[in-house]
């Protein structure tokens, strides 16, 4: 799993200004520092973290979509994001406790294509217990994903971790 930043202050904000705020622009820089972090990983594929329709229909984006689209293009990568959808809408992660989390997305991803021996790399904005990242992971393998790695821009950290002196996720 490669995480860029930190979720906190200023990245939060621009995190939520982009998922929230519809301010697009902001994509594109997060993802270029995405793909530089990334850039000498080697995987066949970019799969965006599917939103449910209903989601997209309300935000009328999927963030993780917008940033995956910069990290294609920063690394040659081809992005597919219509290849797994998430079928059921689920409550927002965000909003549920910890413990809760891995149960709200069970069952919430299709994935309808033949990954056979391929190497993934799942993108989303954020990942804070990885449930959800693990579930769509789960079913990249059932349909052939050799490898699956998850590329997020932050990393929500409890409390009680810190960064190490050289800025590295614990």
């Amino acid at each position: 799993m490669s995480a860029v930043f930190a979720y906190s202050f200023p990245l939060d904000a621009l995190v939520h200004a982009l998922k929230y705020g519809g301010k697009l622009a902001v994509a594109g820089l997060l993802g270029r520092a995405l793909g530089n972090a990334v850039a000498k990983e080697r995987v066949d594929l970019i799969v965006p973290m599917p939103i449910s329709a209903q989601r997209l229909r309300a935000r009328g984006f999927n963030q993780a979509h917008e940033i995956a689209r910069s990290v294609g293009g920063a690394t040659g990568i081809p992005v597919a994001a219509g290849i797994c959808r998430k079928v059921r809408d689920t409550d927002p992660q965000a909003a549920l406790p910890w413990k809760e989390r891995a149960r709200n997305v069970r069952g919430a991803f299709v994935c309808d294509a033949d990954l056979n021996g391929r190497k993934v790399a799942v993108i989303d904005d954020v990942m804070t217990t990885g449930a959800t990242l693990n579930e769509l992971a789960k079913n990249l393998r059932r349909a052939g994903a050799l490898e699956v790695r998850g590329w997020v821009v932050a990393r929500a950290l409890k409390q009680d971790q810190a960064f190490g002196v050289n800025g590295k996720l614990p």
